[in-house]
């Protein structure tokens, strides 16, 4: 309370001999963030109502399901002012559906959006669309912090890269060749080389190239980079597909609405050339993103409900 913080705790923590509006009223009948009844019932019913638990005011908490427990809970930091709202993962008990729907609501919220929060989240998708500055720890420590176009366009290392986009970026291990047009990465079997911009790499340098699935198209396209492989799965996701490409021991994934590869099939894979990232082949930090140029099209930034298969 001296530090006027609010919290909502992932295992929920509501009361379980109060009503469920009971308890999310609680704070508002403290000294210090005291409403009258009339003031406090018409900021809960707002809340509720955008939490979509407005129906469920009269019940006790052993009635209700784990996922609205958790908005109860998010519900009772809500209605309450404070200067910095601390968030345990709330929406981490929700389904897929249910999840998509209160990250736009949450957003959406007054509360949340002129109140400083810190908001724990292993879901991408939560930190690209409700972040404005994003943290990424690893065991711990601190590896990245910046805007959602940063981690998504300029990721510290493999591991932040792997931490955003589903499926995963693709990394294909490899080198640096000097020819006479200039600098290419050769993958360690051969059969991938690509050119690069980023001439500034020495000969041999050991590099982990990164292709981001959503980044390639299926087929030749004009401007763009070639790599030749053989379908090796094809899996429906809706509007679009999931399809896996062998190239020599490499399996690359591409997300396309692509209806007609199957397995088996020869086909050529388009990469753009500015969206090429390159790792340290040792330490698995980035050493450039092959002068990549920055857009608007941060996957789950813009629209995460479009983006349900990333």
């Amino acid at each position: 309370n001296t530090r006027h913080v609010a919290m909502a705790f992932e295992n929920y923590a509501l009361y379980p001999q109060y009503s469920i509006y009971d308890n999310i009223a609680f704070p508002l009948r403290s000294k210090r963030y005291y409403r009258p009844p009339a003031e406090a019932r018409s900021v809960i019913e707002r809340v509720t109502t955008t939490l979509g638990i407005a129906h469920l005011l009269e019940r006790m908490p052993r009635e209700l399901s784990g996922g609205q427990r958790q908005r109860v809970a998010l519900a009772r930091v809500l209605v309450r002012p404070a200067d910095i709202l601390l968030l345990d993962e709330p929406l981490s008990h929700l389904d897929a559906k249910l999840r998509a729907t209160m990250r736009a609501e949450l957003k959406s919220l007054g509360d949340v959006q002129r109140t400083t929060s810190l908001y724990v989240t292993h879901d991408y998708l939560e930190a690209l669309a409700l972040g404005d500055r994003i943290a990424v720890l690893r065991e711990g420590k601190l590896v990245q912090v910046g805007t959602r176009e940063d981690l998504w366009h300029r990721p510290a290392d493999i591991f932040v890269a792997r931490a955003f986009g589903q499926p995963h970026i693709n990394v294909i291990p490899g080198e640096i060749i000097s020819t006479s047009d200039g600098s290419l990465f050769r993958s360690r079997d051969g059969v991938v080389t690509l050119p690069l911009r980023a001439s500034q790499l020495p000969t041999a340098t050991p590099i982990d190239l990164g292709l981001r699935p959503r980044d390639l198209v299926l087929g030749e396209m004009p401007g763009m980079l070639p790599i030749r492989g053989r379908v090796y799965v094809v899996e429906p996701l809706g509007r679009q597909r999931e399809v896996t490409v062998e190239i020599g021991e490499h399996r690359v994934a591409i997300v396309t609405p692509h209806e007609g590869a199957a397995p088996g099939d020869q086909v050529t894979i388009s990469v753009a050339p500015g969206r090429v990232l390159l790792f340290d082949g040792a330490t698995g930090r980035r050493i450039a993103s092959d002068d990549l140029p920055l857009d608007n099209r941060v996957e789950g930034a813009i629209q995460p409900e479009a983006v349900g298969y990333a």
